[in-house]
């Protein structure tokens, strides 16, 4: 599928930017999949005003591959967001593995009615820059791809801008979720773009967890001999946005609002700050990301989205002294929840 074969609706609203939550995944104590509340979170994202959807990331846990899940998940909030909703939302399906594996997955999302493909590059750790370019243009020949800096700290490859230059060359690259957690990689990516003059086809998303709404709000002047190029993040595609969602999609609005004037409000300067803060514990940033996936459960079980913590890895739950970050975060940063919003609505999505 090529990206001129997209809804325009849809197209439009990636390009333009927009709020994709990370989707987690609910499992029951005997870490079998729980319908009820991965339905759940799918209409809470859906009726919080999310743009879409990214399912079988690193959120949903990359493991659900070897226990025969990725179909049957990325299945369901398919299936459950198209019950729910008539308006357009851009379904972006996790793509990980060798060529093999992740050239299947990318058929097997686009059969079930995928948009795109997020591309994870974790599986080509020690390949070369060569090697990882022929690997995205023969995913790339199946559905338009999303690119994906990860940041190292969670299996992610360390790339140069001529590796993004090359990559946003790539005919079939709609967007780039740019997460490595660093500023100097980051303006990689955004040079890398520019350079292959694809700054109006492939859309910047921010994955930057520790700063979400600078990425969102503030230009990138980039200069090429002299000459500027002023540039956005046009969206996020965040696993932080899977908890306080309807709360992370009003910051959104208001960083966009702010965009191309000649000033931003100090208080939501400020607020990138708090934000941060909050990530810091739900991602367990002490502990270097080890919880960060338990975390984001534990905001969800304390609503009521889901059931318990339980990830498909046993030994992967919260780390020591987490559960006391996410109570002062919590505590401290209460005006950032959506706990209200959930509680008027958790019945209805439960159904």
């Amino acid at each position: 599928m090529h990206h001129s074969q997209i809804n325009s609706d849809i197209r439009k609203l990636i390009a333009e930017g927009t709020v994709l939550p990370a989707h987690p995944l609910a499992l029951t104590a005997e870490r079998q999949l729980d319908k009820t509340h991965q339905r759940a979170l799918t209409r809470y994202y859906i009726d919080a005003g999310s743009g879409g959807l990214a399912v079988g990331v690193h959120t949903t846990q990359f493991a659900i591959r070897d226990v025969g899940l990725y179909r049957p998940v990325l299945e369901l909030a398919a299936e459950t967001a198209a019950s729910w909703t008539t308006r357009p939302l851009a379904l972006v399906a996790g793509l990980a593995g060798p060529t093999s594996q992740a050239t299947a997955e990318a058929r097997t999302a686009r059969d079930i009615g995928y948009h795109a493909g997020l591309l994870s590059l974790a599986a080509m750790r020690n390949a070369s820059e060569d090697e990882i370019i022929a690997h995205c243009t023969a995913i790339a020949a199946e559905i338009p791809l999303v690119g994906f800096y990860l940041q190292p700290a969670v299996g992610g490859v360390i790339l140069s801008s001529r590796f993004w230059q090359r990559f946003a060359s790539i005919d079939n690259v709609i967007a780039i979720k740019i997460a490595p957690f660093n500023r100097y990689r980051t303006l990689d990516v955004l040079r890398g773009v520019a350079a292959a003059g694809a700054l109006d086809r492939v859309a910047l998303y921010t994955g930057n967890d520790d700063h979400i709404l600078l990425d969102l709000m503030l230009p990138f002047d980039l200069r090429d001999n002299g000459v500027t190029t002023r540039t956005y993040f046009k969206g996020g595609l965040l696993g932080h946005w899977s908890v306080w969602t309807a709360s992370a999609i009003k910051q959104f609005e208001r960083c966009k609002a702010a965009r191309h004037k000649d000033s931003v409000p100090a208080d939501l300067l400020a607020l990138d700050a708090r934000v941060t803060d909050c990530n810091s514990a739900f991602f367990d940033v002490a502990n270097n990301f080890h919880g960060c996936i338990a975390g984001c459960h534990e905001v969800l079980r304390r609503q009521g989205l889901m059931k318990g913590l339980w990830c498909l890895d046993p030994n992967e739950g919260l780390s020591p002294g987490q559960k006391q970050e996410i109570d002062r975060v919590t505590r401290e940063h209460a005006d950032l929840s959506d706990d209200a919003f959930v509680a008027a609505n958790l019945s209805k999505w439960l159904a």
